[in-house]
């Protein structure tokens, strides 16, 4: 296996994509949210790269069993249903619904790599379903989603821990940024505090949103693995 890290979107060559299983981390909080969606029913979840494109994409799917989601600066966007935090997104809501899903960092940064041979999503989460479902993937590209297009110290981390999950870099053909990854993750230890210590994290303590920060810092908590098929995030298969 070949698995390669990309700590920003911009860092992604497209023709790099041809072949590989991209995994998308966007741990606060696309990805993170995607997962937990997943988990209580959602039917599948529409990444969208701007707000007028969701109106379009909800008003064409029909409002009777879909909900608009996302944010802008960690705030829900005024009129949606639903903003960014795993924690709304509960069997009540969404069981057997549609989610359109425009955020700032995570949904474009699925859709900058829809044209992989196979796209999934990570994070904190799920990492050992993600390994468990990329045992047979001959080339990873790990795409960190980071912070309107800058670096995001706990989508890196996320990253070394996947690379941790998959063996590690003595049993597969690491990169060096899957190698720094891979650094990274052993040098932190993932919970809340970690997080709150992040830009984003502090971000989002500052809108009084602690409890994304510590829904995000759980760990192998979610046994599945969002899977993009034709630009809509459903649950994958192993």
């Amino acid at each position: 296996m070949r698995v390669r890290v990309r700590f920003t979107v911009p860092e992604v060559d497209p023709a790099e994509l041809g072949g590989a299983t991209a995994v998308v981390i966007d741990v606060l909080r696309a990805t993170s949210t995607v997962t937990a969606a997943l988990a209580a029913g959602a039917r599948g979840i529409y990444p969208v790269a701007s707000t007028e494109e969701a109106l379009r994409l909800v008003q064409s799917l029909g409002r009777d069993d879909t909900l608009l989601c996302g944010e802008r600066k960690g705030a829900r966007i005024e009129g949606y249903d639903l903003g960014n935090s795993p924690g709304e997104f509960t069997p009540e809501l969404v069981d057997g619904k549609r989610v359109v899903m425009d955020t700032t960092n995570g949904t474009p940064a699925l859709l900058a790599v829809a044209e992989a041979d196979r796209v999934v999503a990570t994070c904190f989460a799920n990492i050992a379903a993600t390994a468990a479902a990329l045992h047979d993937a001959a080339d990873v590209l790990v795409v960190c989603a980071g912070s309107e297009d800058a670096f995001a110290l706990e989508d890196a981390v996320c990253a070394g821990a996947l690379v941790s999950a998959l063996g590690g870099p003595g049993r597969h053909a690491f990169d060096d940024g899957a190698r720094a990854a891979y650094v990274l993750a052993s040098r932190w230890r993932v919970d809340p505090e970690f997080l709150a210590g992040t830009s984003a994290g502090q971000g989002l303590i500052g809108l009084g949103l602690e409890a994304d920060v510590r829904w995000c810092a759980q760990r192998d908590v979610v046994d599945l693995v969002p899977e993009m098929r034709d630009r809509v995030v459903v649950v994958g298969g192993g």
